[in-house]
């Protein structure tokens, strides 16, 4: 019989080397297309059209080299953001293995904390919200403060009445956190909406009129949207110190590779978990009251930022800092350039293509490395 037997075709190696690196391929030589595009062959509409279809919003890098450099700045302030949502979200994910589907609710559930607080303390409550100039500095911190501290208790309430029991059950715990944030939007849509969009005002000193003149090419540029880009590398900072410096953030790197070693040797991995869930809340709320200031708050904004921390931490792999990081600039600048380069019809930003492209960048990430570009196998 074993004579008999056909044996298995064999792959070349040649060819086996082929497939392997047909999709990074693929992707280098989309890379280099989208630069040449960007570059040098963009070019701006036509003075008039209507409802024709359009090319780019901008010309190209060569021929308006300041619309250029201003999207290069709006990818970089928008990744800060990605960033401070995301990290909190890779922590959970990379240390309890918990997709944390109420992240996107602790964001916005932030955000409205901050804003009610703020329109108290300055004794006004306009549906129209408040102007920099009545907003102090007080009157701004003291509300990112409290929402930070009310959604890092709740995420701690959360894990250990919702969570902690069921550890290592990854369905279970995915719906338990769909359905805590089904309940969480009904109460913010009962006690937070009234009517539309509403912004947290920032203080006079970063308000939306005060703007940064770099001195060339006309290019003036928000200093709030700069302001968050400070924020973010500060928390970048931070965290790495900790994960790196500290011993509860070596205990949680060493969680993240091996969980069943770490309790092993006798270390209280429930306290670390709590620890882990309490910072990664926190830092939700925290982006969900910048992210008010910076882009307003509205009813199903929860489930946009739960999506942006999926895609980023997927792309830069789970339980990875740089990770996040690096996923959070690669998400936005594949958002932000293909809104302006890519064809729109009439008057509306195609944000239909950046969110193809976004899961084009995702597939071909996941298709060259599987577990994401900072990802481990665990």
């Amino acid at each position: 019989m074993a004579e008999h037997a056909e044996a298995a075709p064999r792959i070349p190696l040649r060819a086996y080397r082929v497939v392997r690196y047909l999709p990074l391929a693929l992707g280098a030589t989309a890379v280099a297309f989208v630069l040449a595009y960007v570059l040098f062959i963009a070019e701006p509409p036509p003075a008039t059209g209507n409802g024709t279809w359009r090319t780019t919003t901008f010309g190209s890098a060569v021929d308006d080299p300041s619309s250029f450099f201003r999207t290069v700045l709006d990818s970089v302030t928008f990744a800060a953001l990605l960033f401070i949502v995301a990290s909190g979200f890779t922590l959970i994910f990379g240390l309890m293995r918990v997709v944390n589907m109420a992240h996107g609710s602790f964001f916005l559930l932030g955000g409205y904390i901050a804003l009610k607080l703020q329109r108290y303390f300055v004794g006004e409550a306009s549906y129209l919200g408040l102007t920099s100039d009545q907003v102090s500095a007080a009157n701004w911190i003291l509300p990112l403060l409290i929402a930070t501290t009310c959604i890092a208790v709740v995420g701690l309430v959360m894990q250990q009445l919702f969570l902690r029991w069921n550890q290592g059950q990854d369905l279970r715990q995915a719906l338990i956190t769909i359905a805590i944030s089904i309940i969480a939007a009904d109460q913010i849509l009962a006690h937070f909406v009234q009517g539309g969009s509403a912004d947290i005002a920032y203080p006079d000193f970063i308000g939306p009129d005060k703007r940064l003149d770099f001195g060339f090419g006309g290019i003036v540029y928000s200093w709030s949207r700069l302001f968050t880009l400070f924020v973010a590398i500060g928390i970048g900072l931070a965290l790495w110190l900790w994960l790196h410096r500290t011993r509860t953030g070596m205990i949680i790197r060493a969680g993240v590779d091996d969980r069943a070693m770490v309790s092993a040797l006798g270390i209280n991995v429930q306290l670390v978990f709590a620890i882990a869930f309490l910072v990664g809340a926190a830092l939700a709320g925290f982006g969900g009251v910048i992210g008010g200031s910076s882009a307003g708050l509205d009813v199903g904004v929860d489930g946009n930022w739960l999506l942006n921390s999926l895609v980023v931490v997927i792309i830069g792999g789970m339980g990875s800092l740089a990770g996040a990081a690096v996923g959070a600039l690669l998400y936005a600048f594949v958002d932000q350039f293909a809104a302006i380069y890519l064809p729109s019809i009439g008057g509306n930003c195609c944000t239909q293509y950046s969110s193809i492209l976004t899961f084009a960048l995702l597939a071909v990430v996941l298709a060259v490395r599987p577990y994401g570009l900072f990802g481990r196998p665990t």
